[in-house]
């Protein structure tokens, strides 16, 4: 029964985008709704880190003491400063993994 979910979801999710990328689909979304849509992943991206980051022992730790809290941030100034993607995330786990193990 798990499987059958899996792949059930799995196909969801494909034909899903496939309707949405394929070129020669009459379906087209309106300018509204792509910009709608662009709030998207930043969003969920914030439902799913916040947490993680404000709250890891499931109360609010805003303390210097929070290797969540430090490394994120680093991370955000990281990407600031650099402007990639894979540069940021690969030094932010690294500077993650250092406070984990300093703090």
């Amino acid at each position: 029964m798990i499987w059958a979910v899996i792949f059930g979801m799995g196909a969801v999710l494909f034909f899903n985008r496939y309707v949405f990328l394929e070129p020669r689909l009459p379906l087209r979304l309106g300018r509204r709704a792509q910009e709608f849509l662009g709030f998207a992943v930043p969003g969920m991206l914030t439902a799913i880190c916040g947490p993680i980051v404000f709250m890891p022992d499931h109360r609010l730790n805003l303390s210097l003491g929070n290797p969540y809290l430090l490394a994120g941030l680093c991370t955000v100034g990281l990407m600031l400063a650099t402007r990639s993607v894979l540069t940021s995330v690969v030094l932010g786990m690294a500077a993650f993994y250092g406070l984990r193990a300093w703090l």
